[in-house]
């Protein structure tokens, strides 16, 4: 049994992060502070904003160069438990900046070069930490993939939900993939075949936001969430979406083997050690 579990380790349990940045280069923010994001961090939460209110918080080559390595700091940094991802001005965002990817940019970089092409959907996939959206405003094009890949949505009821690159003689491609993962296939296809804008309502049904909320009960909610995930192990909870994840990628004969495996290596951290403690103490665990 341990011979198995040794080749099995050796052939599931290394994981090829999609993150563009070591956790070396990600050590420490810049220290002149990012261009076009505010970053913050308090009691093990960290908080992204986009901040390039005057383009919608449109998506330039910059801009997600500074969120891959924010996305990576994130994915890295112990002390960091959550993250949540909000945005400046009316508007979440409104997809990629595609004038800005067309030139270039000639803006003096704050961050390093990532290390290869920066695809949302890999990075929020793989930051395998809950991961909370506050979505104030209108999401557009690519900014599903930072809704999409979330772990949980929480948008005001007037915020509105928009894949418009048909009219542009486009298809959002990578967008689809994230929709696939959350609602039935006809379901996906039509938000992208007929560019229609839907209400939080209606994007809460299809399963693309958690909850649909009053504007002035937007951050209560975020903060709701939060609490609760807090009194639970963060390790466990870094452990089961990596896991869900990997699971992808296995066929259905190797998964349960994979997930026994997963269960075995989570035994053995100082959370679930401690999660137990606690447990036959009868005391609240005290996270690591």
């Amino acid at each position: 049994m341990y011979a198995y579990l040794s080749i099995f380790r050796k052939r599931y349990i290394p994981y090829l992060s999609p993150m563009l940045y070591t956790a070396q280069q990600v050590a420490f923010l810049p220290p002149t502070g990012f261009r076009y994001l505010l970053i913050s961090l308090s009691d093990h939460v960290l908080t992204i904003t986009l901040n390039r209110p005057e383009k919608k918080n449109a998506l330039s080559p910059p801009m997600l160069a500074e969120l891959s390595f924010a996305l990576a700091y994130a994915h890295y940094t112990p002390d960091v438990w959550m993250v949540i991802l909000s945005a400046a001005g009316n508007v979440f965002c409104a997809g990629m900046d595609l004038k800005s990817l067309a030139e270039g940019s000639t803006e003096a970089a704050t961050v390093p070069d990532p290390a290869g092409p920066v695809r949302l959907g890999e990075l929020m996939a793989g930051l395998h930490k809950p991961c909370i959206a506050r979505v104030q405003g209108p999401v557009y094009a690519g900014g599903f993939l930072l809704v999409g890949g979330s772990t949980y949505v929480v948008a005001t009821e007037s915020a509105t939900f928009t894949l418009p690159e048909v009219k542009r003689g486009l298809f959002p491609f990578q967008v689809l993939a994230v929709l696939l993962d959350i609602m039935p296939y006809r379901q996906a296809i039509d938000l992208c075949l007929r560019a229609r804008t839907i209400p939080a309502a209606e994007a809460k049904n299809l399963g693309l936001v958690t909850y649909a909320v009053p504007a002035d009960g937007l951050d209560a909610t975020v903060w709701l969430i939060i609490e609760e995930l807090r009194l639970f192990s963060p390790t466990a909870m870094q452990f089961g979406l990596r896991a869900a994840q990997q699971l992808k990628s296995l066929p259905p004969n190797e998964q349960q083997a994979f997930l026994h495996d997963q269960f075995q290596q989570l035994q053995q951290t100082p959370d679930a050690k401690e999660g137990m403690a606690a447990f036959l103490e009868k005391r609240l665990p005290r996270w690591s």
